[in-house]
């Protein structure tokens, strides 16, 4: 099989943008790959404060153009002039776009000739009201009315099952849908995959970017339960984001400022060390595609406990065999304390979950692209 010469990644964000996060490590790892195997990659996004117009990373040409929305418009433009030779665009001649649908999609086949796969890690319906009312609207309708009819002949790549199960209740051909999950990094350098030894303070952990949809609050509240009950725990928070305000001030109003550590965003090594030091981590978000962040844990040997709810944790957690699956922060709470009190089960599920996350490679994910570009390409 051989790859494209040249692909085009369309994504609003990148890993160096505030509010970046597992989607976008998604994609730069794909590129990354790709351009180990021969490709010329360009990765075009938007440009935030601090971060330069042009960037050469892990060997893929970063372009970063316009804002949270202006992005879009701006992006069809400069495609439009690098067809006529003009422009940031102008000297690439890509076989193959990657279109990347964070509710909003490019509509990158209007503007280019060559073939678009459509990126969707899951669909917003539950996200997009923290947009407001009109724009929540307008989001939803263009991204399930609008760009299913547009992209009715193109393919598609999601990151697990239940992502695909979205899809096609929006109208796509379920045959036109390829599922291409997650890899993993490697543990940094000289840091081996450890496990909280399960003496003293029991630290809880949350890995995510802060805004509203991730329901950060919800762990804050257990912690605060917990604590209540006499169990001396402390939550380490790592990532950044919009929301970090609100969730300071829910933190001092639960009487937690001794308790709770926002990291903010930090190095893959100290996010290592501190999800090596947790006993459970915690996912209480509305929805994920997959949840990258239960694989990181996973591979320290800590399990995660995740909402039912939330479509893309099905996957990557085995409900009773790596993870739990709960309803609601009550049901969060009470399994948080059963893996507090009972380190036997927490250990057995972290073992499980760390044997699971060893079957994950982003060359594994890179090859499923390959897969999708053959056929697209033919």
């Amino acid at each position: 099989m051989h790859p494209p010469s040249e692909v085009l990644l369309l994504c609003w964000r990148d890993t160096g943008h505030p509010q970046g996060g597992g989607s976008e490590t998604y994609l730069e790892r794909v590129g990354a790959e790709l351009v180990r195997r021969g490709v010329r990659v360009t990765f075009v996004t938007s440009a935030y404060p601090g971060a330069a117009p042009n960037e050469m990373r892990d060997g893929i040409r970063f372009v970063r153009v316009g804002g949270r929305i202006s992005v879009y418009p701006r992006v069809a433009a400069m495609m439009l002039a690098g067809r006529m030779g003009l422009g940031r665009l102008a000297a690439t001649a890509p076989q193959a776009v990657v279109d990347t649908q964070n509710g909003i999609p490019f509509f990158a086949s209007m503007v280019s000739p060559a073939p678009t796969v459509v990126l969707v890690h899951h669909c917003h319906r539950e996200q997009w009201p923290v947009a407001g009312r009109l724009l929540g609207r307008l989001g939803w309708f263009l991204e399930s009315r609008v760009a299913p009819r547009l992209h009715r002949r193109n393919r598609y790549v999601t990151v697990s099952t239940p992502s695909m199960q979205e899809l096609v209740e929006l109208g796509v051909d379920a045959e036109r849908i390829s599922v291409v999950r997650n890899g993993i990094d490697p543990l940094p350098d000289g840091l081996a995959a450890a496990r909280s030894s399960g003496e003293g303070v029991v630290r809880l952990c949350v890995l995510s970017r802060l805004v509203p949809h991730k329901q950060v609050e919800d762990a804050l509240a257990v912690a605060a339960d917990l604590r209540r009950g006499g169990l001396e725990v402390h939550l380490d928070v790592i990532g950044g984001g919009w929301w970090d305000g609100e969730l300071r001030s829910t933190t001092s109003r639960l009487g937690l400022d001794d308790a709770v550590t926002f990291h903010g965003h930090v190095s893959e090594r100290r996010k290592h060390e501190i999800l090596s030091a947790a006993r459970v981590h915690l996912m209480p978000s509305r929805k994920e595609g997959w949840g990258l962040a239960v694989v990181e844990a996973a591979q320290h040997g800590v399990p995660t406990i995740g909402y039912r709810s939330s479509v893309g944790l099905h996957e990557s957690i085995d409900h009773g065999r790596t993870g739990l699956l709960v309803d609601g922060v009550d049901e969060l709470l009470s399994a948080t304390r059963k893996l507090i009190e009972d380190d036997a089960e927490a250990r057995r599920l972290g073992d499980a979950a760390r044997v699971k996350s060893q079957g994950y490679s982003w060359s594994a994910t890179c090859d499923g692209f390959l897969d999708v570009f053959a056929e697209v390409c033919r």
